[in-house]
């Protein structure tokens, strides 16, 4: 294909706030160079030499944006035990046991959550060492901050009596085989110690390509190993890498970048190192979120400080001063407190993570840091029990995307393989909040719902200020990177259960096409 296209189709979004429709673009050297009419796009391109694409049915917007996931997790996931449905103990068990008759080593699989069992209860190393026998088995919960380890992994992870990293124990002081928060970090770490780097490539190249045939078009990667880094620097340097992607090193990985004095961003074609990911709680599933006041179904605890403000200030001051982007993952309201207090006087563009319990008082000194806030809608569909944790009184609180506008930059994202990466399911649970599903969260914050206008400009210009690349990514007007999504419908004229169905036919990035349905 030439350098120079004009693409011509039914409606083209360039924007969505302020709502902006032209009927062709013209792309040179990947940036579109003109947005407007038919005759002057096509006129453009052939006077310089270049090709038209027509599709004169179709709808075409700009590529989205997914501003929080886990590239390696998600096509680990992708080639894993999908436990998402799994209703039961028996049926975890079942479905372990089906997958020992296949490839040998390791078994993984990703997306339990006990709220879900019938038993009522958490699985044990005990249930799954019924069916695994020698055979190492890690199963991550939903939420990826506890993990499920049977005897045989926990022998090969060396974790055991002595070990004190966040390791879940019964009544009588035994290991149950429950992991958490850095407790699956350790796990995980281990883990990917014994996956080759040639899998490690196709796992990171799966989930791209994956994401693409979604219609997103640039990633930001939260908590990016210094392992994962390279590989994605290579496969990007190698013009491998369909899809933009922004990586936010883990703590270790940018400790070790700072004291060899390597600033950011540094790119690498179309993967950039950007920022440093730093998590300040765990998550409401397990019970690990820091909130200010106990859990309404567990009055015993409050969760998980992981960091505390000084901690946080340390770090981003550091950061700054380095040129890294702070990225700070945040779920309780007393998290988000040492959040604000940390990042004070840090400068620049910081970024806090899911924000999904906040009291009204912290919503102007969110305003007042000028922070971006990256939070998944998806949560609300797969959190249905939410209401059990944080009890009426703090119903309001939970994921109040609206309110959390009027003060801030909000960008979507999925958090995936945490939640699907589809962003129309994501999208979805934005405008409705589960109203029909019967989330009970639904009936507490009728006044939080988006539109489809807001989501899809808070997943494309939100998303693309998170990433610090508002002035290129995002719209599709003159001077933007030329990377976009041709729609089979209207999503903004569609029914809302009609969103759910929207399918992805083609998507360009940097006017190149990178996917065809």
């Amino acid at each position: 294909m030439s350098g120079v296209l004009a693409i011509v189709a039914k409606r083209i979004y360039t924007s969505f706030k302020p709502l902006k429709v032209v009927k062709a673009l013209t792309i040179y050297s990947g940036r579109v160079i003109y947005a407007g009419t038919v005759e002057k796009a096509v006129k453009i391109a052939v006077e310089l030499g270049g090709n038209v694409v027509e599709y004169p049915d179709r709808v075409i917007i700009p590529g989205l944006i997914d501003a929080h996931v886990h590239l390696e997790s998600l096509g680990l996931a992708l080639n894993s035990l999908d436990l998402r449905k799994v209703s039961s103990i028996e049926e975890l068990k079942t479905l372990v046991r089906s997958e020992l008759t296949g490839k040998p080593g390791w078994v993984f699989g990703r997306g339990w959550d006990q709220e879900k069992f019938r038993e009522k209860r958490y699985p044990t190393r005990w249930d799954i060492d019924s069916v695994s026998g020698d055979r190492p088995v890690i199963l991550v919960r939903v939420c990826g901050h506890m993990a499920l380890l049977n005897t045989a992994a926990m022998r090969e992870l060396a974790i055991d009596e002595s070990t004190s990293c966040r390791v879940v124990r019964d009544s009588s002081g035994v290991p149950n085989g429950l992991v958490v928060e850095e407790g699956v970090e350790v796990a995980m770490k281990r883990f990917w110690g014994s996956v080759d780097d040639e899998t490690l490539e196709k796992y990171l190249l799966d989930s791209v390509n994956h994401a693409i045939s979604y219609g997103i078009t640039a990633l930001g990667l939260t908590g990016s190993s210094a392992r994962v880094t390279r590989s994605l620097a290579k496969l990007s340097t190698e013009g491998r890498l369909p899809a933009k992607v922004a990586a936010y090193l883990t703590i270790e990985a940018f400790k070790t970048a700072a004291e060899l004095g390597l600033r950011a961003p540094a790119s690498f074609g179309r993967m950039k190192i950007v920022g440093v990911k730093l998590f300040a709680d765990g998550s409401l599933g397990a019970r690990t979120a820091y909130l200010s006041e106990p859990y309404e179904d567990a009055v015993d605890t409050r969760g998980i400080k992981l960091l505390s403000r000084e901690e946080i200030a340390e770090i981003s001051h550091l950061a700054r001063r380095l040129g890294y982007q702070v990225s700070v993952h945040a779920i309780g309201d007393a998290a988000i407190d040492e959040v604000i207090e940390g990042l004070r006087g840090v400068g620049g563009r910081s970024r806090i993570e899911h924000l999904s319990v906040v009291r009204s008082d912290q919503l102007a000194r969110l305003g007042e840091l000028g922070v971006v806030g990256v939070v998944q809608p998806h949560f609300i569909m797969t959190d249905w029990w939410v209401i059990k944790r944080v009890g009426e009184r703090r119903a309001s609180w939970v994921y109040r995307f609206r309110d959390l506008s009027k003060f801030i930059q909000v960008a979507l994202s999925t958090d995936s393989p945490v939640e699907p990466i589809d962003p129309w399911e994501n999208i979805y649970a934005a405008v409705t909040r589960g109203e029909a599903e019967g989330v009970e969260l639904a009936k507490y914050s009728e006044s939080q719902k988006l539109d489809v206008s807001e989501a899809l400009h808070y997943y494309t210009y939100g998303s693309a200020y998170a990433l610090k690349l508002e002035n290129e990514l995002g719209k599709l007007e003159p001077g933007y990177s030329a990377d976009l999504a041709v729609l089979d419908r209207d999503p903004l004229e569609v029914d809302v259960e009609e969103l759910r169905k929207t399918r992805v036919l083609e998507v360009f990035v940097d006017g190149e096409r990178v996917y065809s349905r």
